[in-house]
């Protein structure tokens, strides 16, 4: 008796999915992304396709989408250039599963190294572009080695809870006994940051589960685990190691508003404020952090790091 065939199924290609892109692939510390440049508006993605161009097996493989586009194409452009009419360029971010997000400060310097690289702007060394996101105007100036990129003012989510406790919410996370105490705080985007006791707990973290987050903040959050130096400040810089679970991601090897997050959280509780400059480490690289006075009084963030272009290419069917 001879065996059954097995069932015949047809697997939808990339191009089938998404069309004939082209695009790039580039990093910021091993956070990854695709790239497409749009000009005239004309690839609007649907959550599937960014799903698909991201998915590491059956697609290019990345932590996100980033399309390059003109701020007026888009409602949260337009209402970027009501205050910022210099933002012609908007930063449209998807996760890797397609969900929207606010911003990415990996992705905003790989966005404007690639922007460069097309030839959509110049930026000497030492210039400074502005860049649209849903997270507001963001500031991005070219280094000799890379970017820096004013990240705005950051804020306690929970504030009240912040001040008084120094943490605000519990975190229950796969490989890590007990649930933790944490602290939020926004970016632009939302963070969630809890304190190791040691190099252990920071390695033993199963971060391809979502850590169970309470009280949650209303958009989700993401989750950072962050190790501090010992002592946490040495020659006026502090120092921490961190890892991340990323919304609609899982874990990446780096997380740029994560990084100004996880430093926020550790010079409060370290009552550190008057240490500017930290050095984070992530399992992606290192990127650096410096607080500095706003023009309207709030602190801001000032992110650095280098940005990368590995390859490009235009989506067939072989």
């Amino acid at each position: 008796m001879s065996a059954s065939k097995p069932a015949m199924t047809t697997t939808p290609t990339l191009q089938s999915i998404v069309g004939g892109l082209s695009y790039a692939k580039g990093h910021g510390t091993g956070n990854d992304f695709v790239l497409i440049s749009d000009p005239a508006d004309e690839h609007r993605l649907e959550a599937e396709q960014v799903a698909a161009l991201c998915d590491r097996h059956r697609g290019i493989g990345a932590d996100g989408l980033i399309r390059a586009v003109p701020s007026s194409s888009l409602a949260e452009g337009r209402e970027v250039l009501e205050t910022s009419p210099e933002a012609y360029w908007f930063m449209d971010y998807r996760n890797g599963d397609g969900s929207v997000s606010e911003m990415c400060g990996n992705g905003v310097r790989v966005f404007v190294h690639f922007l460069l690289s097309e030839k959509l702007v110049e930026l000497p060394v030492g210039a400074q572009l502005a860049i649209g996101t849903r997270a507001g105007v963001k500031l991005v100036t070219r280094l000799e080695d890379g970017y820096a990129v004013d990240m705005g003012p950051w804020e306690f989510i929970f504030e009240q809870a912040a001040k008084q406790n120094g943490l605000d919410s519990k975190v229950s996370t796969a490989g890590l006994e007990n649930a933790r105490g944490a602290l939020s705080i926004s970016m632009g985007n939302p963070h969630t940051v809890v304190a190791l006791a040691n190099a252990g707990e920071l390695e033993n973290l199963e971060l391809f589960a979502i850590p169970e987050v309470q009280p949650l903040p209303p958009h989700g959050t993401n989750v950072e685990y962050v190790l501090a130096a010992d002592p946490v400040v040495q020659d006026g810089v502090g120092s921490l190691r961190m890892r991340v679970h990323e919304r609609g991601v899982g874990e990446t090897l780096s997380c740029g508003t994560g990084a100004c997050a996880a430093a926020a959280a550790t010079r409060h509780w370290a009552q550190a404020q008057a240490t500017r400059n930290w050095k984070v480490q992530v399992p992606g690289g290192e990127v650096g952090i410096e607080f500095t006075q706003g023009a309207t009084g709030r602190e801001h963030v000032v992110l650095s790091g280098p940005a990368v272009l590995v390859s490009r290419g235009r989506i067939t069917e072989i």
